[in-house]
């Protein structure tokens, strides 16, 4: 059996699994689902990340780590970060690996395939109960809420859904 090697574009996607969300440290920028293409031509690279939200104040911060993960890539010469806007990022594009990593870090998931305007289930990270109270809607960040779980009486974050407008 003739096991075959990655190519470059590969290496490069392989290289961002380790380039984690400057706010949420237990996830990847793949696992958020912000990588929308990466383009490999010659050993210079082009990769299009999607942000989470608009003006989002970590985006240089994310340029700067995911420039360095693919400069490290053998055979990676040159590195360009573009962002973005089409398609419009959502939170069904976080994966399942992400969800977990977000409660692993006291933050509540968004629900999947989330109506905008409807309400929405939370579930508390720590112990799983939709037994919780919203205290703020605005957290500390523009993409996430602050709840208080009524059963575990922990205060937890929740992340807001984001759905497709179109």
């Amino acid at each position: 059996m003739v096991i075959q090697s990655m190519n470059l574009k590969e290496k490069v996607i392989s290289a961002l699994k380790d380039v984690k969300d400057p706010e949420i440290a237990s996830v990847s920028i793949l696992d958020l689902g912000m990588i929308e293409d990466v383009e490999e031509r010659e050993g210079s690279v082009l990769i299009k990340a999607l942000p989470t939200f608009v003006g989002c104040p970590a985006l240089h911060i994310i340029e700067r780590d995911v420039k360095q993960a693919a400069c490290a890539v053998e055979g990676v010469k040159e590195v360009h970060v573009e962002f973005v806007y089409t398609p419009a990022w959502t939170t069904d594009r976080i994966t399942e690996e992400g969800k977990e990593r977000l409660k692993e870090f006291g933050i509540a998931p968004p629900p999947a395939n989330h109506v905008m305007g409807e309400p929405w289930c939370i579930d508390c990270p720590y112990c799983g109960s939709s037994y919780v109270t919203m205290e703020n809607i605005f957290g500390p960040t523009a993409c996430r809420s602050i709840l208080y779980c009524k059963s575990c009486k922990n205060p937890f974050e929740a992340m807001k859904p984001v759905a497709d407008m179109n």
